[in-house]
C-alpha cells in the first residue's frame, strides 16, 4: 500500500493557540469529524476514512505539532494539543464535532473531551489508551529520541518504528523515507508529550459522550486489554471493535474492516 493521498489541499492555519498546522477540509454541510493522527504519522494516514466518509460528513484532518509541516515551538503536553483541536473547531466556526484519534490522536482527543465536553459530540478512539508508556521501554524511547535529534534516525530506529506503528498491510519503506526526511530537531519536542504524559484512566468516567473504540488484534504497541479499559470505564462506550490481522495503525492498513464500523457509528449518532 503506497502512501495515501487526500484530495483536499493541505492549508497552513495559524490557530488561536499560537501554533500553525497544516489542515485539510472536505467541506460540505454534513456533521464535522476531525481526525488526529498518531506519533510520527501525519494527516495522510486518514485518507481511507476521508474517502469513505466525505459523501455525508465534513471530514477534517491536520498535521499536529512537530509533524508534517507543523514546526515545533518549545515544549507542550497533550492538553496543549487538545487545545489545538478545540482551536481548529473555533477556526471552522463549529460548535461541536466528532473527534477521532489514532494512538497519540486518541490521547489528545480524550483530553479535549475532558477539557470541553460541550464541544465534543462523540469520540472515535483508534488503537489508543488512557495510560502511560511502560516504564521498562521509556529508557529505550528516550535514547532513540536523543540519538535521532543528534544524528538523524538510525536504520534500526526506522525499522522499530515501522514494526511498532504500521504492522501488516502498509508500505513500510515509503513511511520510513518520510520519517527520515523529517528535520532532526523535531524529534525531541514531538516525543516529549508522548514520554511525559500522565495516566488519565481514573478520569475516563468523566467522559460523557458516546464513544467508539477500534483496535487492531495484532497491535504491537498497545495491548487489547488497554482498549478494553476504555470501553469499560467510559460510560457511553460501545462494545470494542477488533480489526482482525491489523496492527497499530488499523485504520490505515485495514480500512476495508475499519471503515464500516466507523461509518455505522457516525450514522447512528443522527438516529
Amino acid at each position: 500500500m503506497p502512501l495515501p493521498v487526500i484530495p483536499d489541499p493541505l492549508v497552513p492555519v495559524t490557530l488561536s493557540t499560537g501554533v500553525t498546522v497544516g489542515m485539510t477540509d472536505s467541506g460540505g454541510d454534513g456533521p464535522v469529524v476531525v481526525f488526529s493522527h498518531g506519533f510520527l504519522m501525519n494527516h495522510t494516514m486518514f485518507a481511507p476514512q476521508v474517502e469513505a466518509l466525505r459523501d455525508a460528513y465534513r471530514v477534517v484532518t491536520y498535521d499536529e505539532r512537530a509533524h508534517g509541516d507543523a514546526e515545533p515551538q518549545g515544549r507542550w503536553s497533550y492538553w496543549d494539543m487538545a487545545d489545538d483541536v478545540l482551536a481548529i473547531l473555533d477556526h471552522l466556526g463549529v460548535k461541536r464535532a466528532v473527534l477521532a484519534g489514532m494512538s497519540q490522536g486518541g490521547f489528545l482527543s480524550m483530553r479535549a473531551a475532558l477539557r470541553a465536553p460541550e464541544r465534543v459530540r462523540a469520540l472515535i478512539l483508534i488503537d489508543t489508551q488512557a495510560g502511560t508508556e511502560d516504564p521498562e521501554v521509556l529508557p529505550l524511547f528516550e535514547a532513540m529520541t536523543a540519538d535521532w535529534e543528534a544524528n538523524g534516525p538510525a536504520q534500526g530506529t526506522l525499522d522499530y518504528a515501522a514494526t511498532a506503528i504500521l504492522g501488516p498491510g502498509a508500505d513500510e519503506e515509503a513511511w520510513k523515507r518520510l520519517w527520515a526526511s523529517r528535520p532532526n530537531h523535531y524529534a525531541a519536542p514531538a516525543a516529549h508529550p508522548l514520554l511525559t504524559r500522565e495516566d488519565i484512566t481514573d478520569r475516563l468516567g468523566e467522559i460523557g459522550c458516546t464513544t467508539l473504540v477500534v483496535h487492531g488484534e495484532a497491535d504491537a504497541s498497545i495491548p487489547i486489554e488497554r482498549a478494553q479499559v476504555l470501553v469499560d470505564r467510559i460510560p457511553n462506550a460501545r462494545p470494542l471493535v477488533l480489526i482482525a490481522g491489523a496492527g497499530h495503525a488499523s485504520n490505515l492498513t485495514h480500512p476495508q474492516d475499519a471503515n464500516p464500523p466507523i461509518r455505522a457509528f457516525l450514522d447512528s449518532l443522527a438516529e
